[in-house]
């Protein structure tokens, strides 16, 4: 009972409270206001001979333009925003300078001075791009791909026993050597194929090394493939020659033969690498020419140590005998015509 008479009292009290606010703002509202008997009327201000002023219209003078106030958020060309940010890319061919699009792209340029942005906006134009035509090297290297698979399947016995004289894969080594000495005409072919491959690989290899002009690729094949076939077509006519004045016909033919059947594996050995090198670039390239160089090296080491193990059985001859005649007609003659080459071709 007692909660309840408390709790009645406080609401009266907060009401009497909020009308007495009420009444005193009414008062005071009704106190600025003049009574009706008191007003008076004020006679007009303003002079009788002054018009309307709005009567006609209104003219207004541009306070910025009189004070001849720029455009803030243009930047000037000689304001040391500019100045401190020359144009990287003036003076350079295929360049030409854009105008801006609109005030709040040159403000974020203006502000933005780290990057330099107020030098403009540059636009590059499109150079015509020359590609180098390779169709005739694609169907040269498509149709040589061609030759092989002929020769693969014209002469498939010829292929397995050179590869399997090579890898030395057989027992019956003698009988396979009279064999494929008792055919001229796949030997004579696959030496051809071997004169292709290896004038197309000296060429890459001399493109390779900036040896070839623009436009001569074709003419450096010939003289490559010429180069080598005189070449071999030289060291079989001298190997014949010794071999009938010191009465070795034998080991001499032994020689002559592991050195043609080196040279047939290295032209199929190279067929796959001119593919990579004429159509690949970058990483591919460099590895292909690499992978290409270490094989044909290891080749013909391995020619070596076959013609010694060869000769030897027939001629005594000792490691540093055999090592001389390597040195003297078989390494001398090359750098003397690389020699040549560098003097009247390069």
């Amino acid at each position: 009972m007692i909660h309840r008479v408390t709790r009645f009292h406080l609401i009266a009290t907060i009401c009497l409270l909020l009308a007495a606010c009420q009444a005193s703002a009414q008062e005071a509202g009704d106190s600025g206001l003049p009574a009706a008997g008191n007003r008076r009327m004020r006679p007009d201000s303003l002079p009788a001979h002054r018009k309307d002023s709005t009567a006609g219209p209104i003219r207004v003078a541009d306070s910025m333009r009189a004070a001849g106030t720029a455009d803030s958020l243009r930047p000037r060309l000689d304001s040391p925003a500019v100045a401190a940010h020359p144009d990287s890319l003036a003076g350079q061919a295929g360049w030409t300078r854009q105008p801006r699009y609109d005030s709040f792209r040159a403000q974020v340029y203006d502000r933005d001075f780290p990057f330099g942005f107020v030098s403009g906006d540059w636009m590059s134009e499109p150079q015509p791009r020359k590609p180098v035509s390779k169709d005739w090297l694609f169907y040269s290297l498509t149709g040589l791909v061609l030759v092989f698979a002929l020769l693969r399947l014209a002469f498939a016995k010829y292929f397995q026993d050179l590869f399997r004289l090579f890898f030395r894969t057989t027992l019956k080594q003698r009988q396979i050597t009279e064999q494929l000495s008792q055919t001229p005409l796949p030997s004579l072919v696959f030496n051809l194929f071997f004169l292709v491959t290896g004038g197309l690989y000296i060429d890459f290899v001399l493109q390779h090394f900036n040896r070839v002009p623009p436009g001569g690729f074709r003419v450096y094949f010939l003289y490559a493939a010429g180069g080598l076939g005189l070449i071999y077509l030289g060291k079989f006519l001298v190997l014949k020659i010794l071999g009938w004045i010191f009465n070795i016909p034998t080991a001499s033919n032994a020689y002559i033969f592991i050195v043609f059947v080196i040279n047939k594996v290295i032209g199929v050995f190279l067929l796959p690498f001119l593919v990579l090198l004429a159509f690949t670039d970058g990483t591919l390239y460099q590895v292909s020419l690499f992978l290409s160089a270490i094989g044909v090296g290891g080749l013909y080491l391995y020619r070596f140590f076959l013609s010694y193990a060869a000769v030897r059985n027939q001629v005594k001859v000792k490691p540093f005998h055999f090592l001389v005649y390597v040195l003297s007609c078989e390494v001398a003659p090359l750098l003397l015509i690389y020699k040549l080459l560098l003097r009247f071709l390069f």
